[in-house]
């Protein structure tokens, strides 16, 4: 089968994740038809992850004021089976930048989840120390996930928590009750850094929904840091299901 084409290429830095178990049924309404869950040592998880876009071309382009910029977004895990293999993607229940042209962007060709909200940084990086603050306002509320993590980037290890979450190079989507949509997101296995310090402070029922409430309070399952590279993500194809 011939390689899709490129739609975008960038530089993803410094991705923050806060891994919670929730129950599977809570998953289902947003569970693309064609997938399944795609569980870690039995559970659901989803993600809270806070990164960088730098370096950012649309079609090889970069757009002026839109190559840098923050995305924080709530994910979970899936799987699909083409007959051949079973291809092992995330799908997304909330997506967040700062730039109206990439949420329209993302919205219209890969009928995603993204919004608009007002978005900063901090990084700070030291001898023995990194330093990761990602802040968006909701409404007029600001919110923050925050992590502190030890200068000393390692390989990631085979069957760990970090190769399941970090190791799903599909993207999914419904496109309607017939279609689905699959993207390619490529990029090499990253380093992390071990975490010592976690913070996460949100409105999560406005944000997410209530249900989800209860399990993103509680203390996350896995905290990781990865230091992340050039990614490569390609034009979607529609699957019929």
């Amino acid at each position: 089968m011939k390689e899709k084409a490129v739609f975008l290429t960038a530089q993803w830095e410094y991705l923050v994740m806060l891994n919670y178990p929730v129950p599977p049924e809570i998953l289902i309404p947003y569970l693309p038809k064609g997938t399944e869950l795609d569980l870690f040592q039995g559970k659901a998880l989803v993600s809270v992850v806070g990164f960088l876009f730098n370096n950012t071309k649309v079609f090889g382009i970069r757009w002026p004021f839109h190559t840098n910029f923050e995305e924080v977004n709530l994910r979970f895990y899936v799987k699909r089976f083409n007959g051949k293999e079973w291809k092992r993607g995330v799908a997304f229940i909330s997506e967040i930048v700062p730039k109206h042209m990439i949420a329209w962007m993302a919205n219209t060709l890969y009928n995603e989840h993204y919004s608009r909200m007002p978005m900063k940084h901090q990084a700070h990086l030291e001898n023995d120390f990194v330093q990761l603050n990602y802040e968006w306002q909701n409404k007029l509320q600001w919110n923050s996930l925050k992590v502190k993590a030890l200068n000393r980037p390692s390989p990631i290890e085979a069957y760990s928590a970090e190769e399941f979450i970090f190791e799903h190079y599909w993207g999914y989507n419904q496109l309607n009750k017939n279609t689905l949509i699959e993207y390619g997101v490529e990029h090499p296995s990253w380093e992390v850094y071990p975490v010592t310090y976690y913070e996460l402070n949100a409105d999560i029922a406005r944000l997410y929904g209530t249900e989800f409430v209860p399990y993103l309070l509680k203390e996350p399952h896995s905290i990781m840091l990865a230091k992340g590279s050039s990614v490569t993500i390609r034009k979607p194809s529609f699957v019929t299901v």
